[in-house]
């Protein structure tokens, strides 16, 4: 059985066993559950510190675990109706309102009810991860000598040194700022470059995370279509001039959500209508090493080939390791890298070195390489897998980009279609999917769904989640038809 899900069952256990013991009385000792339940020592310690945590259980060393005592009554709660007016009033003047929305980013991070496949998953599954190299390059990286001491302010050189490198063209460590985690970087990103109540730049559609970033920091996303090559130069060009704007946020390579990739014709044209508006471009790298096999070689970043610093580049290792391993750069050159670092030092001071040293040891290994060729080849797997069988079961909807990147596929709903209605009814039957809507800055030009593959457990998974689909597709035809 595996170690999380015996430390939760034996968690659950001694919870309801705990009446029978007095506040104050004293548990078995961690032996006596060791044989009793037949698990191992590490899973009684990580069961009694799980109780701890709840208030539930005292530990004290040499003497054993202890049921707490009962706390005092709970305080009443008071009356925050006030808050209503405080955080209304002050934002009367703001040229765009600057509450945070972050439903659309939501629907990807929070984990769906037992059972229910997750398509709207925005990682890589666990059977993904690469946590057995993760974890001996956090265990190297904890007794390296200064680990646990403050690191400089702008991250690790070695690391910055990585980064650089696998950026490329003349981008040099000193232009590197380490970040925590991609979003993060973004935010700082925005805050530097568009004061608030102007106007930013922003794909059509595009990943609802940066219009949340966008809206939070008081700006006005305005969106410039895409197409299967990516963003066009032409309206690009336009929403410059109609509104001032001095950023534009694309991602070149495998954009969320179409999987388009900036054809070559316009990677010049991008930077060259930016840097005539006084503009900088913003470049969300942000699945590069979550490439198909299929793909073959790869453009550099936009970042490799800009040498008057039009480009701040966001890069991470988030999305091809785990959730929880928060380590991204920020590349820039000229004056800009200035304002960026000292945003990043006041937002987070620094991202904790244990983890850059940690990502240190993982990059450095043989493992790195071998985790992003099977990588590689199981999200081919998984891509046709899934083409294969929404062609199959649900013909009526339109793909009409299939990515050799990344980690889901961008669908077309038949004219008509209830987005809200079908994620409901997709929920019932038993499968998680994210409703094209959140991805667009303006009104859509027609339904939409984003259907992840990287999350679920493998290619039977998937073929079981587009039949569930297709149940719900035929509930609300159902419910239309009645209508």
């Amino acid at each position: 059985m595996h170690e999380r899900s015996s430390v939760a069952e034996l968690a659950n256990q001694l919870r309801r066993e705990l009446d029978r013991y007095s506040p104050g009385g004293k548990l078995p000792s961690s032996r006596a559950l060791v044989d009793r339940f037949r698990v191992s020592p590490v899973t009684v310690s990580r069961a009694l510190a799980q109780l701890a945590a709840e208030g539930l259980v005292v530990t004290r060393p040499g003497a054993g675990a202890f049921r707490a005592r009962q706390r005092e009554s709970a305080v009443p709660s008071g009356d925050t109706s006030w808050q209503e007016v405080a955080l209304s009033a002050d934002g009367a003047a703001d040229l765009v309102p600057r509450s945070v929305d972050a439903s659309g980013v939501l629907v990807s991070l929070a984990a769906p009810p037992p059972g229910v496949v997750e398509f709207n998953g925005g990682y890589l599954h666990t059977s993904l991860q690469p946590e057995r190299a993760m974890a001996a390059a956090l265990s190297r990286a904890g007794r390296r000598p200064g680990a646990w001491g403050r690191p400089p302010m702008e991250g690790l050189p070695e690391l910055r040194e990585w980064f650089a490198r696998s950026i490329g063209g003349a981008i040099t460590a000193a232009e590197v700022l380490i970040t925590a985690g991609g979003q993060s970087a973004l935010t700082t990103a925005l805050r530097a470059l568009a004061p608030p109540g102007t106007a930013v730049l922003v794909e059509s559609p595009t990943y609802p995370g940066m219009l949340a970033i966008a809206r939070a920091a008081g700006l006005r996303p305005v969106p410039v279509p895409v197409d299967a090559d990516g963003v066009r130069p032409a309206l690009l060009a336009d929403a410059f001039r109609a509104t001032g704007a001095r950023v534009f946020v694309c991602q070149p390579l495998f954009q969320n959500p179409t999987g388009a990739v900036l054809a070559p014709e316009r990677r010049g044209e991008v930077l060259r209508i930016a840097r005539a508006a006084g503009a900088f471009v913003v470049e969300d790298d942000f699945v590069r090493r979550l490439v198909h096999e299929d793909a073959g070689p790869l453009p550099a970043p936009l970042a490799a080939d800009d040498p008057d610093g039009v480009v701040v580049h966001v890069c991470s290792l988030t999305k091809a390791t785990s959730p929880s391993f928060r380590v991204s750069a920020l590349a820039a050159r000229g004056p800009v890298l200035e304002r960026l670092r000292a945003i990043q030092v006041v937002d987070t001071f620094f991202v904790p070195r244990p983890l850059q040293e940690a990502a240190l040891e993982l990059v450095g290994s043989p493992a790195w390489p071998r985790h992003l060729r099977a990588v590689s080849a199981e999200l081919k797997a998984r891509r046709d897998a899934m083409t294969s069988a929404l062609r199959l079961h649900l013909s009526e909807v339109s793909l009409p980009h299939i990515p050799s990147g990344g980690y889901h596929l961008w669908l077309r709903l038949p004219e008509g279609t209830d987005e809200s209605a079908l994620t409901s009814a997709a929920l019932r039957a038993g499968v998680a999917i994210t409703p094209g809507r959140p991805y667009f800055s303006a009104e859509p030009p027609a339904a939409h769904l984003r259907l992840s593959f990287a999350a679920v457990g493998g290619v039977g998974e998937i073929a079981e989640g587009v039949r569930r689909l297709r149940t719900a597709c035929a509930e609300v035809r159902g419910q239309r038809a009645v209508g």
